[in-house]
């Protein structure tokens, strides 16, 4: 290999690292400035774990899901087809338990029965 060579793959892998900075940094970026007076950009982290806020959306939307089908079958309809899960399936059975009445969804499902029918 000449000189050539490895300088200009030297400069590819420069260019492919800066690129892949820069990349990460698209997602949001913290700068500092370091004891020279240096300013170094670098990219924020991801939160880990699960969002609590996230956590919340979703148990309010099955509470939403079940007062909506609630509200338009009627407490009766929706009663015998949670007992028909029962007795399926392991995932049919959790689903039962899931779907089973409550005092929210029921509370929900009263404001929503004259918009649903």
């Amino acid at each position: 290999m000449t000189h050539a060579t490895n300088t200009h793959q030297g400069f590819d892998a420069r260019l492919k690292k800066i690129d892949r900075n820069r990349a990460r940094l698209t997602n949001g970026y913290s700068a500092k400035v370091t004891r020279d007076g240096l300013i170094v950009f670098r990219p924020k982290r991801r939160a880990q774990g699960f969002s609590v806020r996230g956590l919340a959306f979703l148990v309010l939307g099955v509470f939403l899901f079940k007062a909506m089908i609630l509200a338009h079958l009627g407490g009766t309809i929706y009663d015998q087809r949670v007992d028909a899960l029962k007795s399926g399936t392991l995932v049919e059975q959790a689903g039962a338990f899931v779907m089973q009445k409550d005092q929210v969804s029921t509370f929900i499902a009263q404001y929503l029965r004259p918009f649903v029918k």
